[in-house]
């Protein structure tokens, strides 16, 4: 294999850019993160970022802020990845990227970028209803922007991250599973695809020097882990060795719901209801513009969703 490119991350304090971070380390990139100035007197913040420098990575000051940090971080690099959030209950911050774009732009030598997606695909979610679509749209408005320079690049869609719905048995707003009770969607029935974190962070950064999904979409569809709600609430049965009380949520029950909430939850609720009520994550093939993880990555062993749930018990 030929040399490795260097990487910088962008967001790597983050739920999913810690992990980005350490991936990079682990397959023997050289690792740059950016420290953001803005960052102020977050403690834990700064101490992660010297935990990575004592594993190995370099540490390079630049900010959204000031365009000129940008660009020089970017020129001691070949890829670049940003995974600043783009979940309304955290900060969302996407069309922060267009500054990144142009950056990149002035810099000339990145030879991929990855922008922060790492969900539900932006360019299939058209149809999306309000308000939850604006997750989408500021995607595409930043894919355009990426397309319109002629930048190369990688979208990596992992879909369902487990930390988040697997826990909860995909229930908004729980993070640990019930040995009690658990709401279904309607018929729980619907397909979804669920990632480990960490597994995201290493097929994504697995990805970044292969030729084969160079300006192309990656889809993380591992196969044991393409479940829907009530398979996962049965795979959590047996491993309770008991059988949970469940009820039962229409889909107009939970729109009613979902107006009742401020913005930020009605954005999240909205994409749980294209997930669980459309099965928009598994009610499609992958093309030919798009290459599966899985696949291409099959020595990367991904845990799969019986195992996760196991840390419950």
């Amino acid at each position: 294999m030929g040399i490795k490119s260097k990487v910088l991350i962008i967001g790597g304090t983050g739920y999913l850019g810690k992990r980005l971070v350490k991936a990079s380390l682990q397959q023997g990139h050289e690792t740059y993160v950016l420290q953001r100035p803005e960052i102020g007197v977050d403690i834990e913040k700064i101490e992660m970022l010297f935990s990575f420098k004592m594993q190995g990575a370099h540490l390079v000051i630049g900010s959204f802020d000031d365009h000129r940090s940008l660009v020089e971080a970017l020129k001691k690099v070949d890829v670049v990845i940003c995974a600043i959030s783009g979940v309304h209950i955290r900060s969302h911050q996407i069309l922060l990227q267009l500054k990144l774009v142009d950056a990149i732009k002035e810099a000339g030598n990145i030879k991929r970028f990855l922008p922060s997606e790492f969900g539900t695909d932006p360019a299939r979610m058209a149809d999306a209803i309000e308000p939850g679509r604006v997750t989408f749209d500021d995607k595409m408005v930043v894919r355009k922007a990426i397309e319109d320079a002629g930048i190369p690049f990688t979208y990596v869609s992992a879909n369902c991250f487990a930390g988040y719905m697997v826990g909860g048995l995909c229930q908004p707003g729980y993070i640990l599973p019930s040995r009690e009770s658990v709401t279904l969607f309607g018929d729980g029935n619907k397909k979804s695809i669920f990632v480990d974190e960490d597994d995201i962070a290493a097929y994504t950064i697995k990805t970044i020097d292969d030729p084969r999904t160079l300006n192309k979409t990656l889809y993380l569809r591992p196969p044991a882990n393409i479940l829907s709600q009530r398979e996962v609430v049965e795979l959590w049965e047996n491993l309770l060795g008991k059988q949970l009380h469940k009820t039962s949520l229409s889909e107009q029950e939970f729109l009613n719901i979902m107006k009742e909430q401020d913005y930020a939850e009605q954005v999240g609720l909205t994409h749980y209801y294209h997930i669980y009520y459309h099965g928009c994550l598994a009610n499609f093939e992958i093309g030919k513009d798009a290459e599966e993880a899985s696949v291409l990555y099959p020595e990367i062993k991904y845990i799969k969703v019986e195992d996760y749930l196991k840390r419950y018990l």
